[in-house]
Formats: structure tokens, sequence, C-alpha cells
């Protein structure tokens, strides 16, 4: 029996993902944090490829993975020791998180046992991105170009606010 690629792909797209968010929440040391929750994104960027949302692939990678990477370069070459920081909390409440961790999956494993799933046939993936484009440019164009002038605005009052912080 042959596997295919496609599952293949989404099994190790599940373990980079599920490993690198263990290591988010379990690294005593923030760099490590942050690089680990790239991967995390990253591994989110990637089920979306697979289910053909290349947009949305994009965006992800752009948004979370680029800005992740620029907080963690202006983290490190902005602030003193932060390699050593021990962001570690000394109470752990380690038996109500596996508790309430095993509760979620107890509950997740019903629904996904319980449900009667409707099976469709595979549909033809197509590319996004240009039918998004030309939605925005056309039906969308008034609450594309709102939210786009509500963004300036919003840069422009936090670099006021910043002028006025650095500049007291």
């Amino acid at each position: 029996m042959q596997i295919p690629a496609e599952a293949i792909v989404f099994y190790a797209l599940t373990a980079i993902t599920v490993l690198s968010g263990l290591v988010v929440v379990t690294s005593r040391k923030l760099v490590h944090s942050a690089f680990a929750l790239v991967f995390a994104f990253s591994g989110l960027a990637g089920y979306y490829v697979l289910l053909s949302a290349d947009f949305l692939a994009a965006a992800q990678v752009l948004i979370y993975v680029g800005g992740i990477l620029i907080l963690i370069l202006f983290a490190v070459m902005l602030t003193h020791r932060i390699e050593s920081l021990d962001i570690r909390s000394e109470t752990l409440q380690l038996l109500p998180a596996i508790a309430g961790c095993g509760a979620i999956v107890v509950l997740m494993l019903l629904a996904v046992y319980r449900t009667p799933w409707a099976v469709k046939e595979p549909q033809v993936l197509t590319q996004t991105a240009q039918s998004i484009g030309s939605l925005f440019m056309t039906d969308y164009l008034l609450p594309f170009e709102v939210a786009s002038v509500h963004l300036l605005i919003a840069l422009v009052g936090a670099v006021i606010i910043a002028g006025k912080r650095g500049g007291q």
C-alpha cells in the first residue's frame, strides 16, 4: 500500500507545528521560544498551501513569520542579555493543566468519532490570490480603501505617540 505524498506532507507539517508549539510553551529561553514560534507559524502556512489557499499562506509567511523574525532581531539587538532571560514562572500548575488538556482531548475525540462527516469528491485546486485581488479592485474597492485609510491613520498615530515618548 502506497501512502499519498499529500498525507506524508500533512503529517510532517503536523509534527513540525506541534513540536515547535511545545517548545514555545516549555522553553526557558525567550529566543528559543520565539524561534520555535517561527516554525509553528511556518507549519501553519504549510497547511494553507495544502488547502490551496495561496493568499493566506503568503500572508502568514509575510506577516507572522517575517514579523516574528524582525521582533527577534530587534529584541536581540536592542536588549542586553536577552539570551539569558528566564521567562518561566516558578509557580507551575501542572496537574490542572494536564487535567484540562486531557478533558479537551477527550471532548475533541468524542466530537470526531460521533459526528457523521459528509464526504465530498475532491475538487480541482485553483489559485486564490488572483481572484481575491480582482475582487478587491472591483466589488470591494470602497471597503478596501476605507481599511487602508484606517491603517494609515493608525500608523501615523503610532508614530506621533512614539515621537512624543522618545522626546521626553
